[in-house]
């Protein structure tokens, strides 16, 4: 399920993700600038990974 907030500084998603699960993600900002999440449960390369 996804459930998008419009804010006046910024959009707000939240994901619910299925028990028991690993998903890798990455954060894109203005002007392509890729970037990562510093309190994620781990690093995989570039990504970071969530254990739900």
């Amino acid at each position: 399920m996804l459930e998008r907030k419009p804010r006046k500084d910024r959009t707000e998603v939240t994901f619910v993700l299925p028990v028991k699960s690993e998903h890798t993600f990455r954060y894109l900002a203005a002007g392509d600038y890729w970037f990562d999440e510093e309190s994620a449960d781990s690093q995989d390369g570039l990504n970071s990974r969530v254990r739900a």
